[in-house]
């Protein structure tokens, strides 16, 4: 896994130009617009989003 996506990745897929700051883990949320995304679903969009770019090793190999 040369590249691990983080909580703020997530967050930015799942809520695109959301207002908030992750510090130490924590989000802190200041969006008046958009609604705040579950921890589980922060969780599951990382996954979402480590599979995917895990699955494009390949062709980043063969593009260098």
């Amino acid at each position: 896994m040369a590249n691990e996506i983080r909580k703020s990745d997530a967050i930015q897929s799942l809520r695109p130009n959301a207002q908030c700051i992750v510090d130490n883990g924590v989000v802190i949320w200041h969006d008046a617009v958009q609604t705040e995304p579950t921890q589980a679903e922060i969780e599951a969009e990382v996954i979402r989003l480590q599979a995917e770019y895990d699955s494009q090793e390949y062709a980043r190999n063969r593009k260098a």
